[in-house]
């Protein structure tokens, strides 16, 4: 079969066509046929680890740490990137019992990545779904990851209808499925995002969208319940005069310094820091399924590469700014 894969870390043209051995599933695994796969952030990070340094990277220095002992230090320990996909179960082992050879997935592989290939095998009880019956390979590939941490994420804050949500960060994988999930509780959303994203992220149905290049949300009139900052972008002390007096400013990436305001705000104050992450289970990629189904979440794809141009897809991710998923299709 064909994998994408990486040798050393660096510029997209690291990543290479390579002829691989087909994998075989175990007795609780599935092998999947990859129509689809995406490109995130996580995959831009990850196939240039080596420049990450302790400031650049958007968790604690601890987290950086077990980061480079995981990913590689100068050298990379997964070679093949992608973290959600969507395709079609080819086989199954012998005690699989929720999944048959034909049946269309989707499903999210966590850190361990692998979805740049033909083919791959994950256990039964991964996270792991049927594919949403509305969407396409490449719409389904894209609505895995974002949804089920957006989703988690937001439930757990308890989204009220008629609350003013703002999203920072309202482009990304995370941040355009928080904006649909705040919606769908009810919410009004200001999405916070680059020029690239304004069209996009009004498109999935924010109230409004605001430009941070032209405009400094902090520095508004406006006041908000909730403020979800994905890439840990604002600090507390200019967001606070924005926030309601029981306002929280939620970070999906956080530093230290963010940590010992949630321990500090948790004790004093009305106005909270909370810094939560978001396991991806498959209970989450379930209700997922739902909402897609009901029209809730939905994916604008901004451009797909076929696998043979893998780095161009990488380079497009990385230079156009963020207005839409970017797919990479496995097989059509």
């Amino acid at each position: 079969m064909k994998a994408i894969e990486l040798s050393q870390y660096g510029p997209p043209e690291v990543l290479q066509l390579k002829e691989v051995d087909k994998p075989v599933p175990k007795d609780k695994e599935v092998l999947i046929r990859v129509h689809a796969t995406t490109v995130n952030y996580g995959d831009l990070l990850a196939r240039n680890f080596k420049a990450v340094t302790p400031q650049k990277f958007n968790m604690p220095g601890l987290f950086w740490f077990f980061g480079k002992l995981y990913f590689g230090f100068n050298k990379p320990n997964v070679t093949r990137l992608g973290s959600e996909f969507s395709g079609v179960v080819e086989s199954a082992g012998k005690d699989v019992q929720g999944f048959k050879p034909g049946d269309p997935v989707f499903g999210y592989l966590g850190q361990a990545m692998g979805a740049y290939a033909e083919y791959l095998c994950m256990p039964e009880s991964g996270v792991l779904a049927s594919k949403p019956a509305n969407m396409s390979h490449e719409e389904a590939a894209a609505s895995a990851y974002g949804s089920i941490m957006a989703l988690h994420l937001l439930r757990e804050a308890g989204i009220q209808k008629g609350q003013k949500v703002l999203i920072n960060g309202a482009s990304g994988s995370i941040g355009a499925a928080a904006v649909q999930v705040a919606k769908h509780f009810g919410a009004e959303v200001t999405a916070v995002c680059g020029p690239a994203g304004q069209d996009y992220v009004k498109a999935l149905g924010a109230d409004k969208a605001i430009d941070y290049r032209r405009e400094d949300f902090t520095q508004g009139g406006a006041i908000y319940d909730f403020v979800l900052d994905v890439l840990g972008r604002v600090s507390f002390s200019s967001c606070k005069k924005v926030l309601a007096e029981n306002g929280r400013l939620q970070y999906v990436s956080f530093k230290m310094k963010q940590l010992l305001q949630m321990l500090t705000t948790s004790i004093a104050g009305k106005k909270k820091v909370v810094c939560k992450l978001a396991p991806g289970s498959v209970e989450d990629l379930k209700a997922v399924k739902e909402l897609i189904e009901a029209g809730e979440i939905k994916a604008i794809i901004d451009k797909s590469f076929p696998m043979e141009q893998a780095a161009a897809a990488h380079r497009y991710a990385e230079e156009e700014g963020s207005k839409g998923p970017v797919v990479i299709q496995m097989f059509k």
